[in-house]
C-alpha cells in the first residue's frame, strides 16, 4: 500500500463538500438503512469481473420523536396521527459488473417486509390500524466511471431508480397507507453520485461516498422529497482473517410534496455510527455484518425513528 498523500486527502475532502453542499433540494425515499456496503466504492473490490450481494436489515422503528429530541404519545395534541411502531425486514440483491477498468455497471433490487401500526387522528390510545407491505421495492440502475484517477480510486455515479415497487398497500380499516411507506413511490428518480477511497498507511485504509437522489416526477399526487446519503469510512486491513470497519453514515431528507404527501411529517437529518467486520471466506466470497447506531436525529412534525439498525450480508465474485 502506497503512502496517502496530500492530493489524494484534497481530492478525498472536494468530492464530499461538494456533494454534501448540494443540499438544497433533497430527499430520500421511505425509511431505510444508511449503511454503504458498496466495497467497489471503498476500494476492497475493484477490477474487472462480475459480483453478486446479498443484504439483509433489520430495524424497529418505535421512537417516537418531533425536531432533535423524543416526545410522549400522550402529550401529541388531539387531531395528530399518532404513529405507533413500523418493523422492517428488508433483502436487497445486488450485482454489480465492471466492463473494463473504466466502466461499470450497478443493478440493486431491494424485498420488503415491513409491518407497521398507528393510531390514526383520533384513535390514540385504544384503537390502533395495522398493515402488512410485502414484495419488491424500487429497481436501481446506475453505472459508474471509475476512470478519474489513475490508479482507479475515484469514480463517478449515475442512473435510475424505477417505480417497480407497489403503492397500493392498504390500512387495516380499508383506508390506503401513507404513501412514505409504501414498498415504492410511483416516480423515476434521479442518482448521481461520487467516492474516493485511499491508504492512509501500511494498515489503515479510508473510504468516501456520497448519493444525490432527485425525484424526476409525481405519482397520483404524491412527489417524494429529494435527498443526499453520504457516508465516510475507515478499516483495519492488519488482520488475516477478518477486516474490522467504522463508518460514519448520513442522511438528508426534504419534504414530501403533493396532496398525497403527509408534508408536516415528512423530511429529516439523520447521522449515524457503524461499526461492523468483513470476513473473507475464501477467495470468492465475503461475509458482513454491522451495527448502526443514532448519533444525531432532526426530524420535521413527528415521526417514528429507530434506535438501532442491524445489517449482515455475503458477496460472491464470479
Amino acid at each position: 500500500m502506497n503512502t496517502l498523500t496530500h492530493k489524494n486527502l484534497a481530492l478525498a475532502a472536494i468530492t464530499m463538500l461538494m456533494l454534501a453542499n448540494i443540499t438544497t433540494a433533497l430527499a430520500c425515499s421511505s425509511c431505510g438503512c444508511t449503511l454503504n456496503s458498496d466495497w467497489t466504492s471503498q476500494g476492497i473490490a475493484n477490477g474487472e469481473g462480475t459480483r453478486f450481494d446479498i443484504r439483509f436489515d433489520y430495524f424497529k422503528q418505535n421512537d417516537y420523536r418531533s425536531g432533535s429530541g423524543s416526545v410522549n404519545r400522550s402529550d401529541i395534541p388531539a387531531g395528530t396521527e399518532v404513529q405507533d411502531s413500523t418493523i422492517n425486514r428488508n433483502l436487497t440483491l445486488g450485482l454489480d459488473h465492471s466492463f473494463n477498468k473504466d466502466w461499470a455497471v450497478n443493478v440493486q433490487l431491494p424485498v420488503f417486509s415491513r409491518s407497521h401500526g398507528t393510531y390514526g387522528e383520533d384513535g390514540y390510545p385504544d384503537t390502533i390500524l395495522t398493515s402488512s407491505s410485502k414484495g419488491i421495492g424500487d429497481l436501481r440502475i446506475t453505472g459508474r466511471y471509475q476512470g478519474l484517477a489513475d490508479d482507479r480510486s475515484s469514480g463517478i455515479t449515475f442512473g435510475l431508480k424505477l417505480p417497480t415497487g407497489s403503492t397500493n398497500d392498504l390500512l387495516s380499516d380499508g383506508s390506503p397507507l401513507d404513501r412514505g411507506l409504501q414498498l415504492g413511490t410511483g416516480t423515476t428518480d434521479l442518482l448521481l453520485g461520487g467516492y474516493h477511497f485511499g491508504n492512509i498507511n501500511r494498515n489503515w485504509d479510508y473510504f468516501a461516498q456520497a448519493t444525490l437522489q432527485v425525484a424526476l416526477n409525481s405519482h397520483k399526487e404524491f412527489r417524494p422529497g429529494n435527498g443526499l446519503n453520504a457516508s465516510a469510512g475507515v478499516r483495519y486491513m492488519g488482520f488475516e482473517t477478518f477486516i474490522p470497519q467504522l463508518q460514519l453514515n448520513s442522511r438528508i431528507e426534504k419534504r414530501e410534496s403533493g396532496t398525497q404527501a403527509d408534508i408536516p411529517n415528512s423530511g429529516a437529518t439523520l447521522l449515524y455510527i457503524s461499526p461492523g467486520i468483513t470476513v473473507p471466506i475464501n477467495k470468492q466470497v465475503q461475509a458482513f455484518g454491522f451495527l448502526q447506531v443514532p448519533i444525531y436525529q432532526r426530524v420535521n412534525g413527528y415521526q417514528i425513528e429507530p434506535n438501532l439498525l442491524l445489517s449482515a450480508g455475503l458477496r460472491y465474485i464470479f
